[in-house]
């Protein structure tokens, strides 16, 4: 019987039904001030992941909470890296104040997406993690700058794709502007996930097949629709 890849989802995000979401997934990615959070956000997602028995991770972002992080910044390297390592280890004294090992790094937002297409930022980004956080796995894009520089320096990645958003023929996540780029209802995200974990390959938005092999499968915890298909989704693939 194949292994399927676990269920993650980003939360800490100020949505309020996260309760009816954890039962759900596998492992959370936690957003910890960046785009959005606090002591206060953090604390109550990690001890719903206790509640349920989930494990959790860090979700740093670009320093920019008015564009919720969606929004590629210029900022310098150095202020990057500091705000990202101070992001991380206020979830990571939380997480460990309740117990909790923190299971993996997911970057969010834009500087997800810049890693994976800007070489320069994904060998910054990684050069952080070996310096700091070496044994902690990395969820990366299929196919992305960030991917190819954690095999390189011998980092720990787990290969993410998005249950709920579309691709481009290069395996960049479709713009969200673009019509497509989200899949809200169960009937379209569950004919995406049939080609990923059935046929180890997705489908562009341009119809062609990219091939992939997934560790973990995302869903955002913004989804307007995740509380009517993750159920259904579980229980068609996971069950």
């Amino acid at each position: 019987m194949k292994k399927l890849p676990e269920i993650n989802c980003d939360l800490g995000e100020g949505m309020p039904n996260e309760k009816q979401i954890f039962p759900l997934i596998d492992t959370a990615s936690i957003a910890c001030g960046g785009h959005f959070g606090d002591r206060n956000t953090i604390s109550r997602s990690i001890e719903l992941a206790l509640l349920y028995k989930k494990k959790v991770g860090a979700h740093p972002s670009y320093p920019d909470p008015a564009n919720f992080g969606r929004k590629t910044m210029k900022i310098a390297h150095k202020d990057l890296i500091k705000s990202i390592l101070i992001q991380i280890l206020k979830f990571e004294q939380l997480a460990e104040e309740s117990g909790v090992t923190m299971d993996h790094i997911k970057f969010h937002g834009a500087l997800y997406n810049d890693a994976a297409s800007n070489e320069e930022l994904a060998d910054l980004l990684t050069d952080f993690i070996a310096n700091h956080f070496h044994n902690t796995p990395i969820f990366t894009p299929p196919h992305s700058r960030l991917e190819k520089y954690i095999i390189e320096k011998g980092l720990i990645g787990r290969t993410e794709v998005f249950g709920d958003r579309g691709y481009l023929d290069d395996y960049q996540l479709m713009p969200r502007s673009i019509f497509g780029s989200h899949l809200t209802t169960e009937p379209e995200i569950s004919a995406h996930l049939h080609t990923i974990l059935d046929h180890g390959y997705l489908i562009s938005n341009q119809g062609k097949k990219l091939k992939v092999k997934a560790q973990t499968i995302c869903f955002h915890g913004d989804n307007p629709g995740i509380t009517g298909f993750l159920p259904l989704i579980r229980q068609e693939f996971w069950s």
